[in-house]
């Protein structure tokens, strides 16, 4: 088996309903929130060459596409996933540093963040040289905001005036590179129960 890892063309666009399926059903079964992606909206993307994906031949394996925020200041990247079929083969993070070093060199000058509950993309995120901030230090652009709608934890982020969610706020700021390996390094226990405080926070009734 061997998984290419390329820059989505439009010769992709067949695959856009796969990708939003597997997407939608992969947030279900992990019980999280999610913001849901439409197969239009997937195919803007790899027609304006902001994706990547991975392929097995001409199998869907996985994905993963960046958006741009307030003229280009800012860069995300979203609906990162693998297909059932493909994980725990250590793809998500290849296709994640596929398509991160793809957004360093579209957008050189943008700050790179992303917002997550899971704790196997924080990891992710921490080893390629992101650190954890407050919402605050994210686009304030309404139309990123807006794109949470969907997700089934909006009212939270509504209640708390785009503060804080149950989501993680990363950022990776290109002028401020890392010049030593992180003195602490990513410690799954202890995202896990900033998680849980959170849920318990966030979520009582």
């Amino acid at each position: 088996m061997k998984i290419s890892i390329v820059i989505a063309q439009e010769e992709h666009n067949k695959y856009a309903q796969e990708i939003c399926d597997t997407i939608e059903s992969s947030a279900l079964l992990r019980g999280t929130g999610i913001a849901k992606r439409t197969p239009d909206y997937i195919k803007k993307k790899i027609q304006n060459r902001d994706a990547v994906i991975a392929l097995d031949n001409d199998i869907f394996a996985g994905f993963c596409y960046i958006e741009s925020w307030q003229h280009g200041k800012f860069v995300a990247h979203s609906g990162l996933i693998v297909h059932p079929d493909y994980r725990n083969l250590g793809l998500a993070k290849k296709i994640k540093s596929k398509v991160f070093d793809y957004s360093l060199k579209k957008y050189p000058d943008a700050k790179v963040f992303g917002i997550t509950t899971g704790l196997a993309v924080m990891k992710i995120n921490s080893d390629l040289g992101y650190k954890p901030v407050p919402f605050s230090e994210l686009t304030t652009d309404p139309s990123f905001w807006k794109g949470c709608q969907t997700c089934t934890n909006y009212e939270i982020l509504k209640s708390k005036e785009n503060k804080m969610c149950l989501c993680t706020g990363m950022l990776y700021d290109p002028k401020e590179k890392a010049k030593d390996p992180p003195k602490h390094p990513f410690n799954i226990r202890i995202w896990n129960r900033l998680k849980e405080i959170k849920q318990a926070l966030f979520l009582k009734k």
